[in-house]
């Protein structure tokens, strides 16, 4: 198969999932190339690389950050944030080995500031929870489900998967746990998900509890993020010291969600043309999206659009839950073979930047050798195969 996923997340971040453990399901899936991309963190780079090494499988790297577009003209604009404007996830690509400490160094203030902020959600919460005879405490509860201590981050997710796991702890998998949510914390649990966490063999309730825990009550202990989100402009040149490739994650209006923990909203299409001029004056390489989670329409005007500000085109799926697929089946369509194509040119650039930062896909020495991205798409895929192939036959 020619399947990629540039998108992984790792428990350095939120998933169930180890490094190792990612690999393994990825291979599993028949993935060709997996990339793992956590929240604020590299963490887990090397155990997922060296993971992939043993299991034959190619990799790549990337972090996703969260960036303030309020010095932009997208101020005050619903970016591809659910809980927050002015606010976009942006990610890092094709992370070169010797430019992560310096990355990660770069993101070590703004983590730590996001630490700030989760103490007070996490009181928030507390103070929604405590008259039914509940308590939430970050050190107590939380944190011990992170990796923060080896460098992972901490996010909105962990605090809703430490209430689902006391929830489930009182009630287990049962009609009065979903009576509870409906009655007391006033929680819309679609028939679907009460048969799930009314199922005593369900391996996965706490995921399933924290979803729907997402979906109604984030915007209601949110505290908007500031200290924690480095202004974009910033970003951009930290990503292009580093050698990685900037990409803005487009989200497109949202009717249905996939992962069922995003409510119906609306995000870009509205400005979509701006957001490209914006997005090419800041000085962006990519744009990255999910053909599973978009109309027909909107990928065909997303396309259009990556092509006339020749921004290089990436994709991977979301995957931080252990119901979700490795395998974006909608990528199997003859239309978004660039998409393959483009993984593999990712794993080109990180093997050429491991040579030579100035050997990347949009150093400057590379754009005036290859000024054409179509041309430098063939020629960094060719050398991500090449590489491939070559390791694949050492003894």
């Amino acid at each position: 198969m020619e399947d990629v996923n540039n998108h992984i997340h790792t428990c350095y971040s939120f998933s169930p999932y180890s490094p190792a453990q990612a690999i393994e399901r990825a291979k599993s899936a028949g993935l060709a190339t997996a990339g793992i991309m956590d929240h604020d963190s590299l963490a887990g780079a090397d155990e997922f690389e060296t993971a992939g090494r043993l299991a034959g499988l190619p990799t790549t790297v990337g972090m996703e950050v969260r960036a303030d577009f309020s010095f932009t003209p997208l101020a005050g604009r619903r970016l591809n944030n659910p809980d927050q404007s002015s606010v976009a996830y942006i990610a890092l690509h094709g992370v070169p080995r010797e430019s992560r400490p310096a990355l990660s160094e770069f993101m070590r203030p703004y983590a730590e500031a996001r630490q700030i902020r989760n103490r007070v959600m996490t009181r928030r919460l507390h103070t929604m929870i405590e008259p039914y005879g509940f308590s939430l405490d970050y050190d107590r509860d939380v944190l011990p489900l992170s990796h923060w201590v080896e460098g992972g981050s901490v996010t909105e997710r962990h605090l809703l998967y430490a209430l689902s796991l006391k929830l489930m702890a009182r009630f287990g998998k049962s009609d009065e746990l979903v009576s509870f949510l409906t009655d007391r914390l006033s929680v819309p649990v679609p028939a679907k998900t009460a048969a799930q966490l009314t199922d005593p063999e369900n391996p996965h309730a706490a995921y399933d509890l924290l979803g729907i825990l997402k979906a109604a009550l984030v915007s209601l202990f949110y505290l908007d993020a500031t200290a924690e989100c480095p202004d974009i402009r910033e970003l951009v040149k930290a990503s292009r010291r580093a050698g990685a490739i900037c990409a803005y994650a487009y989200l497109g209006d949202v009717t249905n969600s996939v992962t069922g923990d995003k409510r119906t909203q609306t995000f870009e299409d509205s400005y979509l043309d701006q957001l490209f001029d914006v997005l090419s004056d800041l000085g962006f390489e990519a744009v990255t999206y999910m053909p599973s989670r978009n109309t027909a329409a909107q990928l065909h005007r997303l396309r259009a659009l990556c092509d006339k500000h020749g921004l290089f085109q990436i994709s991977g799926e979301d995957i931080n839950s252990p119901r979700q697929s490795f395998v974006c089946e909608a990528m199997r369509s003859p239309e978004f073979d660039n998409l393959s194509d483009a993984a593999w040119a990712l794993i080109g650039h990180e093997t050429a930047s491991a040579e030579c930062l100035e050997s990347g896909m949009f150093s400057g020495k590379t754009l005036a050798a290859m000024p054409v991205l179509a041309d430098r798409i063939r020629h960094y895929a060719a050398l991500g195969r090449m590489t491939y192939k070559q390791t694949k036959s050492m003894p």
